[in-house]
């Protein structure tokens, strides 16, 4: 839904500030106040081509600002893929327009091009009265919306067809990888085969690596180590130059105090404690002599070492961070040289299957269109019944539903090819909708088909240029509450010069034009009751608003009212 609009510095426009609400939002004004400049911005915003004329004389740059509102998961995988933050449920569209001819468009402030606005405007807003931005016109979206008209009947058929549909597609994919170039399979067979040989002629063992660089680490500071052990052995057990060893010390010590416990037993304590330490001291020295005397420098083998890691690193920078991910690498490669070894049994086996998936998924396709077909009927006798009651009483609507049975080229719709074509005169051929020359005469239609539509149509907002060119009278009071009755679904705006559009309107905004001598302005206020009384009575009766032309205006507002109460 689009809450907000900010124009600066288009064509009349110099600073207008718009509050859009939910429902059924009008614009009216004389004729030349500047209607079409609030569409053209939102076109331009929309990422429609704009040209640097709509600029306002003297200055050098306009911008349009739209801020939506949405719930729609393709717009935030479209804003996620491009990097762009979804800021819960809103986003702002901007376009800066330069003299130069430069376009600056930004989404939540993010620099994009112009084709990413354009793409994310199409999934919020269709504007109808202009062919550009209409979604109705693009083909492709035709099947969508039949199959959401459907309903469950549909989505059940549709939704059994996709299951298989996306079997079939695994199964193309893994026989075309497997059936490609004869050249390229052997190459990679070679490929596969040399990988695997160097990785198996290895023999790697997991946490081998870690294993090796412990014991390289000790083996390079050996020297360092036998000293340590040499130092703490003399000291301990020998001695030096200068004096006794730890142990002799000890031994002296306890041998003292041994001699002297008769007399003092306190001393006791302390004679044991000391016994204690030296027999750990005599454990100590003899651990550090056998270690001494087994311990030395062995040079070969740290070479063996270097080498044995020099191979595990090299094939972990081929195939893998560690050596569990080299050994998966192993496996994978071991696999998929296997299935190439048997390709071609495979490749008849996965032919025959994808005959058989085939036959299923044409059955499945048959029966979609066969649901498709029923609803098209449905939707075909709704929309011409919408027309007759817009006042194109000789208006035809078909939906063109065929079915490719020749080359079976499954798609993710099934077999079929959905267009809507429209005659809109007696006696003239059926057309696609794009081929429709009548501005106001596209905007009903598209006004028919929305009405129908209402309820499945994922665009939430509409807007409608051209559609009371015309008409007046009976028809316009039909388009009035076709567009009250979207207005319950879709967040609708409507610009207008009827006073039966007009009456039906939620939020009604005015658009006049002024002159200060020196410059025009166009601006915009929203209408209270009063306000839209003595604009619908302007409609009515012109420039002299007659007593009678406010009584008629009164009666049309109580009148819209009653009719979307009802509704």
């Amino acid at each position: 839904m689009l809450t907000q609009l900010d124009i600066q510095n288009i064509a009349l426009i110099d600073r207008l500030n718009l509050e859009i609400s939910q429902g059924l939002n009008v614009l009216t004004g004389e004729t030349g106040a500047g209607k079409s400049i609030v569409i053209d911005s939102i076109n331009a915003v929309l990422g429609e081509r704009v040209s640097k004329d709509l600029i306002r004389a003297g200055k050098e740059k306009a911008i349009i600002e739209a801020v939506f509102q949405y719930d729609n998961k393709q717009i935030d995988e479209i804003l996620e893929e491009a990097g762009i933050d979804c800021e819960d449920g809103n986003i702002i569209l901007s376009r800066e327009i330069s003299l130069s001819g430069k376009n600056t468009c930004r989404i939540n402030g993010r620099l994009v091009n112009v084709s990413m606005l354009k793409q994310i405007g199409e999934l919020l807003l269709d504007i109808h009265g202009q062919h550009d931005n209409q979604s109705l016109l693009k083909t492709e979206t035709h099947i969508e919306l039949l199959d959401a008209f459907g309903g469950t009947a549909i989505e059940k058929y549709k939704s059994e067809y996709l299951e298989l549909f996306s079997q079939y597609k695994s199964i193309k994919s893994r026989l075309q990888s497997l059936a490609g170039d004869k050249g390229e399979m052997a190459r990679r067979m070679d490929m596969l085969n040399f990988q695997i040989e160097e990785i198996e002629n290895a023999r790697l063992k997991k946490g081998e690596d870690d294993i090796l660089t412990t014991k390289r680490h000790t083996l390079a500071n050996s020297e360092k180590i036998m000293n340590a052990i040499g130092k703490a052995y003399q000291l301990l057990n020998e001695g030096t130059d200068v004096g006794k060893s730890a142990l002799y010390n000890s031994n002296k010590a306890l041998q003292e105090l041994t001699a002297v416990l008769k007399y003092d037993p306190e001393l006791n304590s302390v004679s044991e404690r000391l016994e204690s330490v030296v027999y750990q001291l005599e454990d100590i020295c003899g651990e550090l002599r056998d270690k001494r005397e087994s311990s030395e420098f062995n040079p070969d083998e740290l070479m063996r070492i270097d080498e044995r890691l020099d191979v595990i690193t090299r094939l972990k920078r081929k195939y893998g961070n560690t050596i569990d991910e080299v050994l998966e690498f192993l496996d994978k490669s071991r696999a998929e040289y296997q299935e190439l070894l048997q390709s071609e049994n495979l490749i008849e086996e996965l032919n025959k299957q994808l005959k058989e998936l085939s036959k299923k998924l044409y059955e499945s396709a048959e029966k979609l269109s066969i649901e498709r077909e029923k609803a098209a009927l449905i939707l075909e006798k709704n929309i011409t019944a919408e027309l007759e009651n817009l006042e194109m009483k000789n208006s035809i609507f078909k939906v063109n539903l065929t079915f490719n049975n020749v080359d079976m080229s499954f798609s993710k719709n099934g077999l079929n090819t959905v267009e809507f074509l429209i005659s809109s005169n007696a006696g003239e051929p059926l057309k696609p909708l794009s081929k429709i020359a009548s501005g106001g005469e596209m905007s009903r239609i598209m006004l028919a088909i929305k009405t129908i539509l209402a309820n499945v149509d994922a665009i939430p907002t509409l807007i409608f240029d051209e559609i009371d060119t015309g008409i007046s009278g009976k028809a316009a009071q039909k388009v009035g509450e076709k567009l009250a009755y979207i207005s319950k679904t879709h967040q609708v705006l409507c610009v207008t010069h009827l006073s039966q559009l007009a009456c039906m309107a939620d939020n009604h905004l005015y658009i006049e034009k002024y002159s200060d001598g020196e410059n025009t302005y166009t601006t915009v206020k929203p209408l209270d009751h009063k306000g839209r009384v003595q604009e619908i009575a302007r409609i009515i009766g012109g420039t002299d608003i007659t007593p009678l032309a406010l009584k008629h205006s009164e009666e049309l507002l109580e009148a819209a009212e009653c009719f979307k109460k009802k509704i």
